[in-house]
């Protein structure tokens, strides 16, 4: 047998979580999936593209209504319309579209900057490029980026750089003045960006989410990914979309034609309706979360789990070191097992976790009986 082409990977955590969660009856509070209903217009709509015939291969691209749904979408809360024939294109989840940006730019030798702690489907789809992932961390505290080091991090070799607000996992977020110095730091140079934006309309109490498609300076050079499984509450249809100028968009769709092709046909044309005749459901997703965010940080309280500031995305960070010294990876597993409540830990989240770091995720994206059963086990702690 040849040696593997990743050899640092095993079964995702969150996987191996889940099934510790079935085989033991846990609250499964650790991956990212609401348990609650799709909206029914979205349901309808799905149903009626199934009965009109779209069932078979739709364009490579994405249905044209789609894009232009997309395009007017992103005007409407970005400031700025992305041409639907030359800059968007549908793919088949968020994790699809970030594999085709890397391998559509990145080239064995070279490097990719991540920040710590990232999504885990980040660093594999680097690695099967042929580059390297150079790791950067975040602020262990605040999971704020520290720009100087990112600037001392690049090198002649440095062909991409990959962000994420709201992030995942801490749901820390990116402002204006990030925005700026990213501006600052990638000028002068060929350095790309991918700005993961899945969580971009689940954000609380007033703020805006800084997209890098605000900025001309940044979209110039920038894959950015989207998701509408997290905006519409359908994890399990994986449909998601790119949005890149024309250059780089015609590389992006050369790795997406062979490794895809297209994405679900009769899906397209249910998010083409919802978006245009229920914007209201993305506008008001940030506060339909933060509701949930409040009543769930609220009864944490009553634990003996420390809640962490949650800005952005639907996880929250607890810090469990009043509880337990274990690492966070033994600790989830007891906590599944010994106390039926499951929780993802950071640690997988990064190349070199921080020492002594007792934090684990947590995700609200439930209705209120699962997190009420979910706080129940949590109080006995």
């Amino acid at each position: 047998m040849p040696a593997s082409k990743l050899p640092k990977v095993g079964t995702t955590i969150f996987t191996v979580m889940s099934q510790l969660a079935v085989e033991h009856g846990a609250v499964n509070l650790g991956q990212g999936f609401p348990d609650f209903p799709v909206p029914e217009r979205l349901v309808d709509a799905l149903g009626r593209a199934m009965r009109a015939g779209h069932n078979q291969y739709p364009m490579m691209t994405g249905i044209p209504a789609l894009r232009q749904a997309i395009a007017a979408k992103t005007a409407r809360c970005h400031g700025w319309r992305p041409d639907p024939d030359s800059e968007v294109t549908v793919t088949s989840g968020a994790t699809e579209a970030i594999f085709d940006a890397i391998h559509a730019v990145v080239r064995a030798g070279e490097e990719v900057i991540v920040l710590d702690p990232c999504y885990d489907c980040y660093e594999p789809a680097i690695e099967l490029a042929g580059a390297r992932a150079v790791h950067v961390a975040l602020d262990p505290a605040s999971f704020a980026p520290d720009w100087a080091a990112v600037r001392a991090a690049i090198t002649p070799a440095t062909r991409m750089l990959m962000i994420n607000s709201p992030h995942n996992p801490s749901g820390a977020m990116l402002g204006d003045a990030d925005l700026r110095e990213l501006i600052a730091i990638l000028d002068g140079t060929d350095i790309l960006l991918l700005s993961d934006e899945v969580y971009e309309h689940i954000v609380f109490d007033g703020a805006r989410h800084e997209s890098v498609l605000r900025h001309p300076q940044l979209r110039e050079r920038a894959f950015v990914v989207s998701s509408f499984g997290k905006t519409y509450h359908c994890t399990g249809w994986k449909l998601g979309y790119c949005i890149a100028p024309p250059a780089l968009t015609a590389e992006f769709r050369k790795v997406h034609q062979y490794n895809t092709f297209c994405s679900f046909n009769p899906a397209q044309h249910a998010f083409a309706e919802m978006i245009e005749q229920e914007p209201e459901h993305y506008e008001g997703l940030g506060a339909f979360y933060q509701a949930k965010r409040d009543r769930f940080r609220e009864r944490l309280l009553a634990t003996r789990l420390k809640p962490l500031a949650v800005p952005g995305g639907y996880f929250q960070l607890v810090d469990y070191s009043a509880v337990s010294d274990l690492g966070d990876v033994d600790f989830c597993r007891w906590l599944t097992i010994d106390k039926g409540v499951t929780a993802i830990p950071l640690s997988p989240f990064y190349e070199t976790p921080p020492a002594g770091q007792r934090l684990v995720r947590l995700c609200f994206a439930k209705n209120e009986a699962t997190m009420d059963a979910a706080i129940e086990r949590l109080q006995a702690l």
